[in-house]
């Protein structure tokens, strides 16, 4: 029997879950929770073959942050992390995080389950990354000029974003030059603005 643990902060999605695995024979759900931040207690506790793992969960809490600690402590564990925002950078994080799938709720719930059995089987599954579109001639933002804009979306200034990526504030002046030439846009506030309101950055996590 395959044991699954469903996080997910909206109880009517927990229940669709469940209800597609009760019609499984060879599936059961041995927890849910709304919080990612209980999946490693959860996991020491119910030993789950799987874990179904919503980015954005209770309390601000990450989904992708927990897939890192699972993966940390119990190497044999599953996760398929799920996300029902087109946010661009979900789904090369949830890889970089270890996690063997990444799926978006738009989804059919058939498409879970036969990605579940062949992430069971060994395999990975990451959908084509998505691209802000950019000006015709323009080059695709780089992975260091994609985490300077997750911070200039969460409000982070020159210096904050310098200390947390171990980078001088000429390099982050740099990028975020690139940025701009690349977006057209005129200001840090425009650029972050655009990137929030189109839905293409999501600053809570």
């Amino acid at each position: 029997m395959i044991k699954v643990l469903i996080v997910d902060d909206h109880t009517s999605v927990r229940e669709a879950f469940k209800a597609m695995f009760e019609k499984k024979d060879d599936f059961c759900v041995v927890g849910e929770s709304a919080n990612a931040n209980d999946c490693v207690l959860l996991c020491e506790r119910l030993s789950p073959d799987i874990v179904l793992l919503d980015v954005c969960t209770e309390g601000y809490s990450s989904g992708l942050v927990a897939t890192e600690n699972i993966k940390q402590n119990f190497k044999d564990i599953k996760v398929v992390v799920m996300s029902g925002f087109d946010e661009i950078s979900y789904s090369p994080r949830a890889k970089g995080a270890g996690a063997d799938a990444f799926v978006y709720k738009s989804k059919s719930m058939t498409f879970f389950i036969d990605t579940i059995r062949k992430v069971l089987n060994g395999e990975k599954y990451f959908p084509e990354p998505k691209t802000i579109p950019l000006p015709k001639g323009e080059t695709p933002f780089t992975e260091r000029e994609m985490q300077i804009l997750r911070l200039i979306c969460k409000h982070k200034s020159r210096g904050e974003i310098a200390s947390e990526l171990y980078i001088s504030e000429n390099t982050v002046k740099y990028h975020i030059g690139n940025l701009l030439s690349k977006t057209g846009c005129s200001s840090v506030a425009q650029l972050a603005i655009i990137m929030i309101s189109s839905g293409y950055i999501n600053p809570l996590y």
